[in-house]
């Protein structure tokens, strides 16, 4: 028989920087030569993650990179297919090494039950990713976490808190992300706040997913005998939690059009609605002015950051300068002719995911914010709009 595959679950709330911890894991892997094979689940279905690691190419080869899409991995049928992953991940030319990203708002249960005594894959690491900024502002600088948790329980009830301070329960190592925004004392202070929650895991700060690969690649097996009794508790509870039945009143709704957005409206409504129930909303999109941009929009909570990804092909074949050949700008434009949109390959395409109740509103007034038909004319004929966005480009070295 063959050995099982190592595999580490990366785990953590909506917007708490899985992606960016992955992408930085498989450029490692890159520099390294090492086989990593990827599953990345969203539960929209529109599958932003999985589009941005397959740009990263390491995961783009055969038999190494799959998405789980508009599911959970944590439900009755997103174990099964994630079972069907594992089985094909293990034949052929198999990986030195699984990496399995969860939707922010998969219960660690299923996934840590349905790993355990696996025969294909052995579990070495389950990091459960906290927004240290979201801990700062929402639950008083991580304090109020534990007595929220505590109150639910208590109740009966189930809220984020329990999704939150269960994912920290079932960890064996809680990262701090996004600590570059506070300073060291409440960083520090946020690590005391939670830890008791899981006093047997290690606390570690980690700014933009800046990871040494090594400590994913040597990490022990995952201790099942530790979290055997909150198993034993929390399965009847989190065995109840359906597809059909959101979890913890989270629902997701996609919105696509051809149209750009209107710069100033967009920005308007992401300072009136954004904190307000909104968890995440992320995709890609483009304005009137800058329009052979493809942008990423990446908001979790009350943050936001646009991301410069490439350039769309209809802007590419605009420019003079693009050093194209006459062939090459043939197929080009004949590609561009072959797609539905009215701006060749420019469109709008986001999942937005928050409480249901908050949900609808804020996607109506994101729809608003595309431009008119009288806007696009008057836009097409050489007007400019009010452009309240960044400009300037920062880079990382990882």
């Amino acid at each position: 028989m063959q050995p099982r595959l190592p595999l580490t679950i990366l785990n953590g709330f909506l917007g708490a920087g899985k992606t960016t911890l992955l992408k930085s894991l498989l450029q490692q892997a890159g520099q390294r030569s090492l086989p990593v094979s990827v599953i990345v689940n969203d539960m929209s279905e529109l599958d932003v993650d999985g589009v941005l690691i397959a740009s990263t190419g390491i995961a783009g080869h055969e038999n190494r990179f799959i998405t789980l899409s508009a599911d959970s991995v944590s439900s009755v049928t997103g174990v099964q297919k994630l079972e069907l992953a594992l089985q094909r991940l293990a034949s052929g030319n198999r990986p030195a090494h699984i990496l399995l990203e969860t939707s922010g708002s998969s219960h660690p249960l299923p996934l840590v039950r349905a790993l355990r005594d696996h025969p294909l894959v052995r579990l070495t690491g389950f990091l459960t990713l906290m927004d240290a900024v979201m801990l700062n502002g929402d639950y008083h600088g991580g304090a109020d976490l534990l007595p929220r948790w505590q109150r639910h329980l208590a109740a009966g009830q189930r809220g984020v808190e329990n999704l939150l301070a269960e994912q920290l329960l079932f960890c064996s190592q809680l990262l701090l992300t996004k600590t570059d925004r506070l300073t060291a004392e409440q960083v520090v202070s946020i690590a005391h706040a939670v830890h008791p929650i899981n006093p047997g895991v290690a606390v570690m700060a980690l700014p933009w997913g800046n990871l040494p690969i090594e400590r994913v690649l040597n990490a022990p097996d995952y201790d099942f005998h530790r979290v055997g009794r909150l198993i034993e508790e929390l399965a009847p509870q989190v065995d109840r939690m359906t597809p059909q039945r959101a979890p913890y009143d989270i629902e997701s709704r996609v919105i696509e059009d051809d149209r750009p957005f209107h710069p100033q409206r967009l920005w308007d409504t992401w300072q009136q609605f954004t904190g307000m129930g909104i968890h995440r909303s992320k995709g890609f999109f483009w304005l009137p002015g800058r329009d052979d941009l493809a942008l990423l929009w990446n908001q979790a909570a009350g943050s936001i950051g646009l991301e410069f990804i490439s350039y769309w092909k209809a802007g590419v074949l605009r420019h003079e300068d693009n050093r194209l050949n006459a062939g090459e700008r043939a197929m080009l434009q004949q590609q561009l002719d072959a797609m539905p949109g009215r701006f060749g390959d420019r469109r709008c395409s986001l999942t937005v995911i928050g409480l249901r109740d908050q949900l609808d509103p804020f996607v109506a007034a994101l729809k608003r914010c595309f431009l008119t038909e009288r806007e696009i004319a008057w836009w097409q004929a050489g007007g400019e709009f009010s452009d309240p966005w960044p400009t300037s480009v920062a880079r990382l070295q990882v």
